[in-house]
């Protein structure tokens, strides 16, 4: 069957179901509760935790078309695969006995892996996969996660996060790519690709949806579901343009901002939830909310002057499906809305086709098709070996003074700091548990760094810390410790955190870390800073002082074992940084500044900048060249150059290409990403590559808010190298 033809079989299908069903059986379509609603008390232990009657007054009763969420809110923590494969056959059956037989989707949090099934492979975090700068493995990480949530009997996936990493403060900057748009857009897009395939119904495959439309990661203070002041302009180039490669690679769903920008809320915003996403942006599936924002509209944001005002307010701005999450109270509040015309049918059966439209594509009409088998789908080799080698080329090699790294396997290494012997710290938020921070529930059998080290070492390695984030570290102990060593590795950073709770008030480390590392310096011993954690939290003071700086971010499950390849030199360094890292708390200076952010005592100057990782071999970049000094409008513009590898190691380099349009109407960035290529290269072998820019990559939002693209003299950047360009009409 042709893509076509199966597109008009699904339009077919969807017009004939919504003719046969009832304003109750719509309503329950745009309904998703959280699983505690049809669950078993958390004390019985019952295996599975489904009460059976409150699931048929859920699904038979109700006609809840979604049902999200790990077992037990609000102490939510990952199931054993079998587990989910009874709780979500359950589902399956109670929906087979409604009267048309409409299955359940079942939304997850599978953010970097199955986060919520028992022994899942889970990859590095957004922010780690971005510093790979390697699609490919975002690809895989795609297709692994994919297989892994339909093995769980899973359907949907709430991921991947395409908002713009520009907020360090924001407790969530680790779910995004980074600061960059191109890159976001590269990731994001590659991810979303792995995941669905070319037909999404495949049993290995799955859904996902864009997070979270539009605006939500700039909160102007930092904090999470806080306001943003985004104008137009900076709106459509900077936050736009991720979730239109989201939509343009096939994402079937979108997860609305959970706050506000410009004094509307996310959930009521028909300018981007109708006009833009759809209008604009082509969008053709279906938008749910995040968790209980349609209430907040009422409770939180003083919007509506009442809870049915806001479902009202929220199913005309353009939300299809309500997270409600604990009850039934949308569903009540739009029934009677719909039968007061004050919500008219045609907006409720336009959400109920863009529902039953994904649900036709995803294939869960298909009740014949089986779960994929766990054997072969489920914690494979191969996906183990993919999420190392992921985790291996997310670390950022930031500082080796005097080739300080690597260190031979027989040298003594004092370990200490509070990141130094946890997995959790290396995984970050939504692993296992919502906030990622129960250090019991992870997996006994992966290292933590100290012990990957230790398990490596021919030498003797020593760990000083305590068992937890928060245990006070015996700084005397330390000292005393480090005259018995070569070496110091100091494990600083975060540790696990989302959403409100990793709020703070500062970049600042807090002072037992600072006061550590102080001591720890004081010895004279050389000191290898490795920074984990979700955020850029600030280490001038310290970076300066000791000759190695690794920034590890958060890179997963195998981070361990990579942080430990890498300190040791099985594993030549090639992660580059994905946001610009801050020298001081206040200094926050994106790479793709404007002119006036480095003029006249003004300066882009962080710790480390955007695209900065070194390797234990050098590269050079040579040769940079366009393929005609006038280019006419709407033409392409070849770009090439040769990358070098100058040392004695074989080593992966990144190379990134830069563009700065040199006047124009609206002041335009010193220079943005507009693409890169990963390559490996043996010493001494050289590689030539080609880039090529399109009539897009040239353009930018004009003075009337609308992209265009004006002539004139362009500038490309590689390296050290600068070429350029003219463009004429």
């Amino acid at each position: 069957m042709t893509a076509q033809a199966g597109n008009e079989a699904v339009e077919a299908s969807v017009k004939q179901l919504l003719s046969e069903m009832t304003l109750e059986e719509k309503v329950g379509q745009m309904t998703q509760v959280d699983f505690s609603v049809v669950s078993t008390p958390e004390a019985q232990n019952a295996e599975p935790p489904v009460d059976r009657a409150r699931l048929e007054e859920a699904v038979i009763n109700r006609h809840v078309g979604s049902i999200l969420n790990a077992p037990l809110s609000p102490n939510n923590r990952a199931a054993p695969i079998e587990t989910w494969r009874k709780i979500t056959a359950a589902i399956r059956e109670a929906s087979s006995r409604t009267r048309l037989k409409i299955p359940v989707i079942y939304g997850i949090d599978a953010i970097h892996g199955a986060t919520y099934t028992q022994g899942a492979v889970l990859f590095p975090q957004a922010i780690s996969m971005a510093a790979t700068f390697n699609p490919e493995l975002s690809f895989r990480e795609g297709e692994i996660t994919a297989r892994e949530v339909r093995a769980s009997g899973l359907s949907w996936n709430f991921a991947p996060v395409m908002d713009i990493g520009r907020q360090p403060l924001w407790p969530r900057l680790w779910e995004t790519y980074g600061e960059d748009v191109h890159l976001a857009s590269v990731m994001g897009a590659a991810y979303i690709k792995g995941h669905q395939g070319d037909d999404f119904s495949a049993p290995d495959k799955a859904p996902t949806c864009l997070k979270h439309y539009v605006g939500y990661s700039f909160p102007i203070n930092g904090k999470d579901r806080t306001p943003a002041w985004i104008g137009e302009r900076m709106l459509r180039e900077y936050f736009l343009p991720p979730f239109e490669a989201g939509v343009q690679a096939g994402s079937p769903t979108v997860m609305v901002n959970s706050a506000e920008v410009d004094g509307i809320p996310g959930h009521a915003n028909y300018q981007y939830l109708t006009t833009i996403l759809r209008g604009e942006l082509g969008f053709k599936g279906f938008t749910v909310s995040d968790w209980e924002d349609i209430k907040r509209l009422y409770t939180r944001d003083r919007l509506a002057a009442s809870p049915k005002e806001a479902v009202r307010i929220a199913v005309m701005a353009g939300v299809d499906m309500s997270m409600v999450p604990f009850d039934f109270s949308f569903y009540d509040l739009l029934i009677e809305l719909a039968r007061s015309g004050e919500v008219p049918m045609s907006r409720i059966d336009e959400a109920v086709s863009r529902i039953l439209t994904v649900k036709f594509q995803a294939g869960l009409f298909d009740t014949d098709r089986p779960v994929p088998l766990v054997e072969g789908h489920f914690a494979t080799p191969d996906a183990v070996e993919t999420n190392r080698q992921a985790a291996r080329e997310s670390i950022i090699l930031a500082k080796n003074d005097r080739h300080i790294l690597p260190l031979k396997k027989d040298a003594r290494i004092l370990v200490t700091g509070p990141t130094a012997n946890l997995l959790s710290v290396m995984n970050g938020g939504w692993t296992i548990t919502w906030q990622g921070d129960n250090e019991s529930l992870y997996p006994q059998d992966k290292p933590t760094v100290f012990e990957a080290l230790r398990k490596k070492s021919a030498g003797k390695v020593t760990y000083v810390g305590g068992q937890a984030f928060s245990d006070p570290i015996d700084i005397g102990k330390v000292v005393a410790e480090a005259e018995n060593h070569d070496y110091v590795l100091l494990a600083l950073g975060e540790k696990p955190y989302t959403e409100t709770l990793g709020n703070i008030d500062s970049l600042m480390l807090d002072q037992g870390q600072i006061d550590l590392a102080n001591a720890v310096i004081a010895t004279g011993k050389p000191v290898i800073l490795l920074m984990l954690g979700g955020r850029p939290r600030i280490i001038t003071a310290i970076a300066d002082k000791v000759p190695g700086v690794i920034l590890g971010f958060l890179p997963g499950m195998e981070g361990g074992e990579a942080i430990a390849d890498i300190v040791y030199g099985d594993y030549n360094p090639d992660g580059k940084l994905p946001i610009s890292y801050p020298r001081n708390t206040n200094d926050i200076v994106p790479y793709d500044h404007k002119p006036m952010e480095s003029y006249d005592g003004n300066a882009y100057k962080p710790l480390y900048p955007f695209g900065h990782g070194m390797s234990y071999t050098t590269f050079e970049t040579r040769g940079l060249s366009v393929d005609k000094a006038q280019v006419k409008m709407g033409e392409n513009v070849t770009v090439r150059v040769s990358v070098k590898n100058t040392g004695a190691l074989k080593g992966k380099e990144t190379v990134l290409l830069y563009l700065n349009d040199v006047a124009a109407s609206v002041t335009r960035p010193a220079r943005q990403l507009k693409a890169f290529k990963k390559v490996e290269l043996e010493p001494g072998q050289e590689q030539p590559l080609s880039f090529t820019l399109t009539p897009r990559d040239l353009s930018f939002i004009g003075i009337d808010m609308k992209r265009i693209i004006e002539p004139g003299e362009f500038k490309v950047m590689v390296g050290h190298e600068t070429a350029g360009f003219s463009l004429t009409e």
